[in-house]
């Protein structure tokens, strides 16, 4: 049996927004956390270099008590303004700003494994083994990139996932294919674009859609405050339902499905239309086989042709499966009712393992679509400190 280093009262695995925000709002309740992980480490490392958040300013807030950490406190500040869009470079900033004043006494070591522990769970870190009577685990979606099975076989210096670069100007004259319809594909293809690279993008929708954002909204102020949230996430009326997700607890099972298509469906921020003007984006095309060709690798296509590319750039997104954090042991994450790959939460963010708690987007399924973004951190938070400090 491994030797305990520590016992500690509660341990947060993650120090994106979800994790620092869990932190915060426990602090100001009373709770000392011990909090694991790397500040925004996903957003400074798996997003591209020169990307834009798709939120908006007053959906990009990370959740702290009180809301005195916001992005406004962080400009006034540093006395220097935040563009919008957002750059993910300066998102970052404000994220390290948060946790230095939130989190200061961040251990930035990975967390490598999870077991359940004579009064509670047992932690390994790099060496050191920690007793933890509680665990929320906010460890964001970086291990649940979408790699389609046709691009499964194909090793990183031919196919790679967005989130597997982080500078796109090593394409730089090289011919690139990116795959998908969404914000990050599109935006990819922009900066590959701006990059220098020859690349076009093939979208298996029939038809890309552009987010119009203020252009779509009524001109009339307050009909907008009625039918449009601040974080913006849906259409007009359902944004209103998923800025509330301990409402959106009560949505019958049928609609979940539906509601949240409709919320996140693929699509790109219309400022990025002047961005990829000839860009060549083919709709209703589907990749239906790859094969390796010299360097490079050759795509059939479902309209019946072939391309041979350099390199195939994925902006297909995420799938959840909550077993693929690295760190569960096998009886914790068996132990872990899930549904499709989704934990079953208590409204606490609590999972079937007592005193085990998950935050982010794996909690989506149980309070909407508004986890998958940095505006969901805010209640998450609230409620998980809520459960805690009891």
């Amino acid at each position: 049996m491994a030797v305990v280093n520590e016992r500690i009262d509660l341990a947060i695995i993650g120090a994106g927004p979800y994790g620092l925000s869990a932190a915060a709002h426990l602090r100001n309740a009373g709770r000392e956390p011990r909090v694991f992980g790397e500040p925004l480490r996903f957003w400074s490392t798996h997003t591209p270099l020169g990307m834009w958040l798709r939120s908006p300013y007053h959906g990009s807030d990370i959740g702290a008590p009180e809301l005195k950490l916001t992005l406004q406190d962080f400009e006034r500040d540093t006395q220097h303004p935040v563009d919008v869009p957002i750059p993910v470079d300066r998102f970052v900033e404000y994220g390290k700003w948060f946790q230095q004043r939130a989190v200061p006494d961040l251990d930035q070591r990975e967390v490598d494994r999870i077991e359940l522990g004579d009064s509670g769970f047992r932690l390994h870190v790099e060496g050191d083994t920690f007793e933890a009577s509680q665990v929320v685990v906010a460890a964001g979606i970086g291990k649940f990139a979408r790699r389609p099975p046709q691009f499964a076989s194909f090793d990183r210096d031919v196919v790679s996932h967005t989130v597997e670069e982080h500078d796109l100007g090593i394409f730089r004259g090289r011919r690139v294919s990116v795959v998908g319809g969404g914000q990050s594909a599109l935006e990819s293809a922009a900066l590959l674009h701006e990059a220098g690279a020859d690349v076009d993008v093939l979208v298996r929708a029939p038809a890309v859609r552009w987010i119009l954002g203020e252009a779509r909204r009524h001109t009339i102020p307050w009909l907008n405050r009625l039918l449009y949230a601040p974080a913006a996430v849906g259409p007009a009326g359902l944004s209103q339902l998923n800025q509330r997700p301990a409402l959106y607890r009560f949505v019958p099972g049928p609609l979940h499905d539906p509601f949240d298509r409709r919320s996140i469906r693929s699509a790109g921020a219309a400022w990025l239309v002047p961005r990829v003007e000839g860009v060549p984006i083919r709709t209703g095309i589907d990749v239906t086989e790859a094969t390796r060709a010299g360097e490079g690798i050759q795509l059939r296509l479902s309209n019946g042709t072939r391309q041979t590319v350099d390199h195939v750039l994925l902006g297909t997104g995420f799938r959840i499966e909550l077993a693929k954090y690295p760190f569960w042991s096998p009886e914790v994450i068996n132990a872990i009712t899930c549904v499709r790959g989704y934990p079953r939460l208590t409204q606490n963010f609590e999972t079937t393992v007592p005193g085990l708690y998950v935050t982010g987007a794996p909690a989506a399924p149980t309070f909407g679509p508004l986890m998958r973004f940095v505006a969901g951190s805010g209640f998450a938070g609230r409620s998980i400190a809520r459960a805690l400090a009891r």
